[in-house]
């Protein structure tokens, strides 16, 4: 093999994204559900942001915390869903190494930003309901503001080693991942050099961030519950609660999938591929999706905006 072959393949302009290998005669089909669990995503997420805009009542910390979810759920969706039905309606496979860079780049930080969000709701609720005389001047709008900013900012610098690791990787085994996106540890995995740095580092950012997220709602809502136990009466303590479980649906949505597929991948190796591929999209699909139908269904002012909405229209 001559020199100028194997700098050209040790520095690859693109790569091929399999789709789901071992499932190719289903992609069609695969994509139909996939395809409405991101128009619904789409639709729902919108429509979040546009009734939040649009009612001046609503424009409290709880649903400015919600709009900054729907934008992220938004993002995390169409950052991988249209190249996904690219893959299975037209064969379109390729992908640029730059591209791929950012979509894993994307994908990571607003992953991270999403779980920074459900802590600043869980303080939302925890501020609302153990401490409600101060709630707003605690979380003015400058404070939401400046959380939002924060959640970002942290999102965008821990993920930014990722791909400046990844770049710094020669990949001289091949170029084809069997993905449908591409996915930190499918990547990096066709290197031909040491990953080590790199994988550590993915490990331990994902366990820093889900444990102390975890750790900051899971606080919260001990002294929430610890306020709605303290709470006279049965109906009190069922009205209370019933405004954190909207919260908590989101919050068992977005982490239990993530969880699983981190763990199958990390692992639990004797798990097929396609099943890993699968929930690693659904993982990415299924929150933003249900996210709006929680809120929607079981918030009662965004309900009523909505119902609100559509009868003004039909008259």
């Amino acid at each position: 093999m001559s020199h100028s072959n194997t700098t050209d393949f040790t520095n690859p302009s693109t790569f091929i994204l399999l789709g789901i290998p071992g499932l190719e005669a289903a992609h069609l089909w695969i994509s139909i559900p996939f395809c409405a669990m991101y128009i619904i995503g789409i639709l729902g997420n919108f429509t979040i942001l546009f009734i939040v805009k649009r009612e001046p009542t609503l424009h409290e910390p709880m649903y400015y915390f919600l709009c900054m979810l729907a934008v992220a759920d938004l993002v995390l969706s169409t950052s991988i869903l249209p190249k996904t039905l690219s893959i299975f309606w037209f064969n379109s496979r390729e992908i640029s190494f730059s591209a791929c860079l950012t979509q894993m780049y994307v994908i990571l930080s607003f992953s991270a930003v999403e779980s920074g969000i459900f802590v600043a709701m869980a303080l939302d609720r925890y501020v609302a309901i153990c401490d409600p005389l101060r709630h707003s001047t605690t979380l003015a709008n400058p404070v939401v503001a400046k959380i939002g900013l924060a959640l970002l900012l942290r999102g965008v610098i821990i993920v930014l080693p990722h791909p400046l690791l990844a770049r710094q990787l020669l990949y001289c085994r091949t170029n084809i991942i069997p993905h449908t996106y591409c996915e930190h540890i499918a990547v990096i995995q066709l290197a031909c050099t040491d990953i080590r740095v790199s994988s550590y580092y993915s490990l331990s950012m994902a366990f820093v961030v889900i444990t102390l997220d975890v750790f900051f709602i899971a606080v919260s809502y001990i002294q929430i519950l610890r306020a709605i136990f303290s709470l006279p009466t049965k109906d009190a303590r069922l009205k209370t609660f019933g405004t954190c479980g909207s919260h908590i649906s989101a919050i068992l949505a977005f982490y239990i999938p993530g969880l699983f597929s981190f763990l199958t991948h990390r692992f639990l190796h004797y798990v097929p591929r396609h099943f890993h591929i699968l929930i690693a999209n659904v993982y990415l699909l299924m929150p933003p999706m249900l996210n709006p139908i929680i809120y929607g269904v079981r918030t009662k002012q965004i309900r009523d905006r909505l119902l609100r909405l559509f009868t003004h229209k039909g008259t």
